[in-house]
């Protein structure tokens, strides 16, 4: 096992921390007084959708549709997901709501 002093893990941690306090800080340094560029418009339409894209298709790789229950916790799981976001238009509720009742599915199916 590899032991590490005291000083070296806070080093890290305050590494890591200006990092994430950097990555978290750079859109208002550098959009506040301007309008940012189209791309950043491009990201914010189009990330969540793509997110959950890529959601669904992990969700069913490792899916066997020929042996019970045929994947049907997956595809209800999806179609709640689905639901949710038609009907509260809110992504984080979308996945965490359809996570939520994959988990209750897992159980009792």
């Amino acid at each position: 096992m590899i032991e590490y002093d005291s000083l070296y893990l806070a080093e890290a941690v305050a590494v890591l921390a200006l990092g994430n306090l950097l990555t978290r800080a750079a859109p208002f340094l550098f959009f506040s007084r301007r309008k940012p560029p189209s791309v950043i418009g491009f990201v914010e339409r189009n990330f969540p959708p793509l997110i959950l894209t890529i959601l669904i298709f992990y969700t069913l790789g490792g899916v066997d549709f020929t042996e019970a229950p045929y994947g049907t916790r997956e595809l209800l799981a999806i179609l709640a997901t689905g639901l949710l976001h038609a009907w509260r238009g809110n992504y984080l509720l979308s996945i965490f709501g359809g996570t939520a009742f994959y988990m209750l599915l897992i159980r009792i199916l």
